[in-house]
């Protein structure tokens, strides 16, 4: 059986019209081993530590910009006496795969290219991306008119940033660990099928439709999503769809009905059951729960 460490589901902001949260954080003890399904960054400031993504260790010092895709079990350790201060940044797929968005940033997902997570940057390059995510944190702090727009355009400029960087370093650091388990976890690229599903959950999706997209067997396909996610295929689907649903409960007026229909739910009947197993609270309540918690 695959061990999978925590699973985190929420960040600040998550279930808002723009799902992205910034912070800077210390750590004087590191950070457990987890996995998500949103995106992750993070740069480090000060001191120092290291960290394993799937099993790929890679030390931290200022200057190390770091790329986590969801569903990678990731942990940080801080060296004996060091505080490990960084930014961190949590966002969803979703903010980087928009309708008519740049289609290219698809290859920041391709984990079969042989790209390492993350990069250590020196010099101007360390200058200009310290520059970049200092002024992103500003601004997301702040209210300005139009901080939405500037904040995505400055994501997208810094993961760029971050992929040219790497493509031209592709030389592998030498306190770079690979295993024999990060190898075969590499063997095939997922993330095409997941960002498909992410990109289709409002459907009538199916695994034999996924299977007849990417040429696989209904159960290998299956397998290989539980491998990634944790989740069985319908599971993951209902997460998708509930987190959509979320969103929209808090942060619009439709009726619950139009939301399930808008996330992929034939009827409010079967949207209404699947929220209450999953929230143990029907939508209704939630909406009316979490205007309550936001007022207060």
């Amino acid at each position: 059986m695959t061990y999978f460490p925590d699973y985190l589901k929420t960040y600040p902001n998550m279930h808002s019209s723009f799902p992205f949260h910034l912070s800077r954080n210390t750590l004087d003890r590191g950070f457990r081993a987890h996995r998500h399904d949103f995106l992750e960054f993070s740069y480090v400031v000060e001191g120092r530590g290291s960290e394993t993504i799937n099993d790929v260790k890679h030390a931290m010092t200022p200057g190390t910009f770091t790329f986590v895709l969801p569903y990678q079990v990731h942990e940080i350790f801080t060296d004996s006496g060091q505080n490990l201060v960084l930014y961190n940044g949590m966002f969803s797929m979703d903010l980087l795969m928009e309708p008519g968005s740049d289609q290219g940033l698809s290859n920041l997902f391709n984990d079969r290219n042989g790209m390492p997570a993350y990069v250590q940057l020196d010099g101007q390059d360390q200058q200009q991306m310290s520059a970049l995510i200092e002024d992103m944190y500003k601004e997301y702090k702040g209210n300005e008119r139009y901080r939405q727009t500037l904040l995505k355009a400055r994501l997208k400029e810094i993961l760029v940033r971050f992929d040219r960087y790497r493509w031209k370093h592709t030389e592998q650091p030498e306190d770079m660990e690979i295993t024999p388990l990060s190898r075969a976890k590499a063997s095939y690229s997922v993330w095409p099928i997941i960002h498909y599903i992410h990109s289709n959950y409002q459907e009538d999706l199916t695994l034999s439709d996924l299977a007849s997209r990417f040429s696989m067997s209904i159960s290998r396909i299956s397998e290989v999503i539980k491998q990634t996610t944790g989740q069985t295929f319908v599971h993951f689907l209902h997460d998708l769809r509930l987190r959509h649903a979320c969103s929209l409960l808090v942060s619009t007026d439709m009726s619950v009905t139009e939301i399930a229909l808008e996330v992929g739910y034939g009827s409010y009947k079967t949207f209404s059951r699947i929220f209450r197993e999953s929230k143990g609270i029907v939508p209704k309540d939630y909406r009316k729960a979490e205007h309550g918690r936001r007022v207060n």
